[in-house]
């Protein structure tokens, strides 16, 4: 059995990496280099850098962002935003990513998918799914960060996503962004009961507890988090360790120490390791978090 992932996702306004909540209010945190770099070397999987104003803008992706952003990564970066063509995705892995997410150009013309597929094989390709809630109390997919609604169940999308050759579904809640109330398992479990390839839940984490939820309730393949990890005591590390304190089997690093944290139910951290290494290493994220 595969292990689990655990994957940064960093979204940006105008390039400045920000937190985002609920598709609402940004708050500005930073360059997007510099936390692909903090994330490369403390242990996260997998990164997703997404462009959330490119589409909208009518803008192509930035290539020489992502550029800079790949020399700095070493582990798989997927891109998104502003890709509305084969082209486009070509483009990107030149300029060095590994996979690509595609929303609302793959929603608005489907065989997008299964072209891009055909060309680059499915497992570079990850379609991405934002949903809600509508006033009927049904998940429906949105596009457009949340502004346009399609009459059509995430379930359904994502079914036929992976028919047309999507290798993963990014499936975002849009109810839950920046809440720090935890994944909606609902809408997550029912897309991954639907599908056969991997899902990564996104929105609303808020403590390591809400991983373990992600991956054992909503039976993701991955878990995914932006507003989470902008934080000190919120550390790749520092949720790697809970989620191996709770049987998951998660990829860990060598280099890196686990089993010196101590949680309390929700995941919060009651004591810190205690060795020089491991300090050295707290005060280094303390400074990097400023």
């Amino acid at each position: 059995m595969l292990k689990k992932r655990l994957i940064s996702a960093l979204l940006l306004r105008d390039e400045l990496l920000v937190q985002s909540l609920g598709f609402r209010d940004y708050l500005p945190i930073g360059k997007a280099k510099i936390a692909v770099e903090f994330m490369t070397n403390w242990d996260i999987d997998e990164i997703i850098l997404i462009d959330m104003t490119a589409t909208a803008e009518g803008r192509k992706p930035n290539l020489e962002l992502i550029s800079t952003a790949s020399r700095r990564c070493f582990v798989p970066l997927t891109v998104g935003g502003g890709i509305s063509e084969v082209a486009d995705i070509q483009a990107v892995i030149r300029a060095g990513a590994d996979k690509v997410s595609v929303n609302s150009a793959a929603f608005r013309t489907p065989t997008f998918i299964s072209d891009a597929a055909n060309r680059f094989g499915r497992q570079c390709i990850v379609v991405s799914i934002d949903a809600k809630l509508n006033d009927a109390g049904k998940y429906e997919v949105f596009l457009d960060s949340g502004r346009t609604a399609t009459g059509v169940s995430p379930v359904e999308w994502a079914q036929s996503c992976e028919k047309l050759g999507a290798g993963e579904i990014l499936l975002n809640s849009i109810d839950r962004d920046g809440s720090r109330k935890g994944y909606d398992l609902a809408l997550v479990s029912s897309v991954a009961d639907a599908v056969g390839v991997p899902v990564i839940a996104l929105g609303g984490v808020g403590v390591p507890r809400h991983f373990v939820e992600g991956l054992v309730e909503g039976r993701a393949s991955a878990v995914a988090a932006g507003n989470f990890f902008q934080h000190f005591e919120h550390t790749t590390i520092v949720a790697k360790s809970f989620l191996q304190q709770a049987g998951v089997d998660i990829r860990l690093s060598t280099a890196a120490q686990y089993t010196s944290f101590v949680f309390d139910e929700s995941g919060r951290i009651l004591r810190k390791p205690d060795t020089e290494l491991e300090q050295i290493w707290l005060q280094k994220v303390a400074l990097e978090a400023i």
